[in-house]
């Protein structure tokens, strides 16, 4: 091949670009083209390879049984971490807030909680020799010293538990009253069936 070089300008210059033209030489001879998968670079060999899963060993098989074992246990786990991990998360910012409260407490709230303590720490020695007076008389008389510092937060907290009072006493009295008309009927009816309408 022959080699013909053009260039635009001098040489020492790097940028400047230049054609380059290509011709064949007269004496050498036709060879055959060769096409482009023909060549090594895109061939692929042939390869008689073939996957052979190795053997386990007795200390794999071990470890796999124990995985099938405990999986139903670290299941349940995930699942029981999943659902107590906000309640968990929860509790530990309202411990953060109570702490902080307490840091900067307003004034006169040290006095007013030790007041409230002093009428549980009363209402737990009155109620001496009974099991039901021990569960009444601290809450209340802690409940009655609450309610003298904090009257508006008293009077929402009883409205709210009135009403969960009622409404507990309400699903009760349905209980009562469907067992009562199940067992209880008069003594010539026929209990409901599923056959009986």
């Amino acid at each position: 091949m022959k080699v013909i070089q053009r260039s635009v300008g001098p040489a020492s210059l790097s940028l400047l670009t230049f054609k380059v033209y290509a011709s064949p030489k007269k004496d050498s001879p036709h060879k055959t083209s060769v096409k482009v998968n023909e060549l090594s670079l895109y061939s692929v060999p042939e390869s008689p390879s073939k996957y052979v899963d190795e053997p386990r060993t007795q200390l794999e098989e071990s470890i796999s049984h124990i995985r099938h074992y405990c999986e139903p246990y670290t299941s349940w786990c995930q699942e029981m971490y999943s659902q107590t991990k906000p309640k968990m998360q929860s509790l530990v910012q309202w411990g953060l807030d109570s702490y902080e409260y307490l840091q900067n407490a307003p004034p006169g709230f040290f006095p007013r909680l030790g007041v409230i303590g002093f009428a549980g720490i009363l209402g737990l020695l009155l109620a001496r020799g009974s099991k039901i007076k021990k569960l009444v008389y601290p809450p209340g008389f802690m409940g009655l010293a609450a309610s003298l510092y904090y009257p508006q937060q008293a009077i929402v907290f009883v409205q709210v538990s009135g009403e969960k009072l009622y409404d507990w006493g309400l699903r009760g009295y349905i209980v009562v009253e469907d067992l009562w008309k199940e067992n209880f009927q008069k003594p010539g009816t026929v209990k409901n069936s599923p056959g009986n309408k």
